[in-house]
């Protein structure tokens, strides 16, 4: 009888074993949150993140989830964005862009936060300094200083020699203040030393693009120059189109060179994307942002677009094209 007893019991925990695990909560995968002016940008956008974690192991859906969030070109929508990724629960939010990781910082001081595509991260904030972060933020950058802009107006100019005056396009965010030494104090600078004259023209907003281009027009420009900012990736399609038609030799970003723009100038493509996820996943396994040091950009390549050269009737020096790391004929 006991016997009779047990076996049953047996028999029943047996039946009853795949209800029980049927019944456990499904397993929690890791949530990223992504903040960015949109998907695209001049540090790779979402894609070369994904791509990054990718390498990495993961897989979206099944090992890791990512909550996307973009502001079109909008930095003032960042904070309210970012605010929603934290009432969300995420684990970790990547920034791309320093008003974005400005506006995550303000939303959450507990959330790990890994910036992208920002400028100098000690000057505005970010981080008390590169080797320790301190807080709850880390990352990536600068990915843009000051210097490399004005390299690319050396660079510009030694492709399109006797240029005399060249436009600047610079997004101004209203999420940010100018800090005392702006990329703009470093062009001028670098402009007397060239010999040039430097036009520069603001936007604030997107319906500002146009009445930009008019100006360069206008002011009879024979160059330009395009600032580095989010802004202007979110708005890439309009902008080429105004490149096109104003027939402007332009310094852009490196994905604006392969839609047509002249050149570009900076870091690797879609490399601070792919090392922040980098980052996400130290964080994960328990690293502590305080604890991991900014990494600054690996390396900057200079691309050139022979096709649109030949359309604006340029013939790029040769010494000039031996030292492009890439060529689009």
């Amino acid at each position: 009888m006991k016997r009779r007893t047990i076996g049953l019991i047996v028999t029943l925990a047996l039946c009853l074993a795949p209800l029980a695990a049927d019944a456990q909560p499904p397993k929690q995968v890791p949530r990223i949150g992504y903040l960015a002016p949109a998907p695209r940008s001049a540090s790779g956008g979402i894609d070369a993140f994904r791509e990054g974690l990718r390498e990495l192991g993961y897989e979206e859906g099944q090992t890791i989830a990512i909550e996307s969030r973009f502001t079109e070109g909008r930095d003032e929508r960042a904070r309210d964005l970012a605010t929603e990724l934290v009432q969300l629960g995420v684990d970790v939010i990547v920034a791309s862009s320093t008003a974005h990781a400005l506006a995550a910082k303000h939303a959450t001081s507990t959330i790990p936060i890994v910036f992208v595509g920002v400028g100098d991260p000690v000057a505005r904030g970010l981080v008390t300094s590169i080797a320790r972060p301190g807080g709850n933020l880390t990352g990536v950058g600068p990915f843009s200083s000051v210097e490399v802009t004005s390299k690319r107006l050396e660079l510009l100019l030694q492709a399109v020699p006797g240029v005399t005056r060249v436009a600047v396009l610079r997004y101004k965010s209203p999420a940010l203040e100018e800090l005392p030494r702006s990329s703009v104090d470093v062009l001028q600078e670098a402009a007397r030393a060239l010999g040039v004259e430097l036009q520069l023209v603001h936007v604030h907003s997107p319906d500002d693009i146009e009445s930009a281009f008019a100006a360069m027009t206008r002011e009879r420009a024979e160059a330009l120059l395009l600032l580095s900012s989010p802004f202007f990736s979110a708005h890439q399609t309009r902008v080429l189109r105004l490149v096109a038609e104003s027939r402007l030799p332009a310094s852009v970003f490196r994905s604006f060179v392969h839609q047509g723009g002249l050149m570009s100038y900076g870091p690797k493509a879609g490399w601070a994307n792919r090392r922040g996820a980098a980052y996400v996943d130290k964080i994960l396994q328990g690293a502590k942002p305080a604890e991991l040091p900014v990494e600054q950009g690996m390396g900057f390549e200079l691309v050139i677009n022979l096709k649109t050269a030949k359309a604006l009737g340029l013939a790029i020096p040769p010494s000039l094209l031996l030292r492009a790391d890439h060529i689009i004929q």
